[in-house]
């Protein structure tokens, strides 16, 4: 079953204001304004915190990553550079800590995928190709537990949450090609195991 990428579309004016206004709240906190930093975590909290939730799949643990997140990005502020995009910068922070995270605990955790793809997700469906599409994301989710840290970091970023290629790059801090490798051995993982666990729901639900 190929997977299908989600498009990501392009910014949108709210997209560009809230960059806009991003940039002049870190100017202020690096003036010293220290009233500024809350305003930035009302603005980024909700994306970080769903971020840090599709990587350990718990909500108490990315609760805890959350905080981390916004402690090491009050200490490290200095260092952004206001050229490039502060999500960016702010979502590799997040898959960082996310991972050390995990790698503390020694385990991966199911990652939410409830939207990785639009064809697992019609809004219009018939009640039983709707539980049929459940069951799919379901697969998925159990299927992505296998995921190395750097495939799961990969997939998440680009096909749940449809990232232009060159930002996952940024986030991973690693060239476009080597991401694009560890998307290609998720996503070969992936449709492996659901070939072997749910063949003949991939062909209910007219995939090859």
């Amino acid at each position: 079953m190929p997977v299908k990428q989600i498009k990501r579309k392009a910014p949108t004016p709210e997209d560009i204001q809230l960059e806009i206004k991003t940039k002049e709240i870190i100017r202020e906190i690096k003036g010293g304004n220290d009233r500024a930093f809350a305003e930035l975590v009302r603005m980024y909290r909700n994306q970080v915190a769903s971020l840090a939730y599709k990587m350990v799949g718990d909500y108490d643990e990315a609760a805890d990553i959350t905080q981390n997140v916004f402690v090491k990005t009050s200490r490290n502020i200095w260092r952004y550079d206001e050229k490039k995009k502060f999500y960016t910068w702010l979502y590799r922070i997040t898959v960082n800590a996310s991972i050390d995270y995990m790698r503390k605990h020694h385990r991966h955790q199911h990652e939410s995928i409830e939207n990785i793809q639009e064809q697992a997700d019609e809004k219009h469906d018939s009640p039983e190709v709707s539980f049929q599409r459940g069951q799919l994301r379901k697969y998925i989710t159990d299927a992505a537990e296998s995921l190395s840290d750097k495939q799961k970091s990969a997939f998440i970023l680009r096909d749940v949450d449809g990232c232009h290629i060159n930002d996952v790059a940024n986030v991973m801090n690693m060239p476009e090609a080597t991401v694009r490798w560890y998307l290609h051995r998720a996503r070969v993982k992936i449709r492996k195991e659901l070939l072997k666990k749910c063949p003949q729901l991939l062909l209910t639900l007219g995939f090859k």
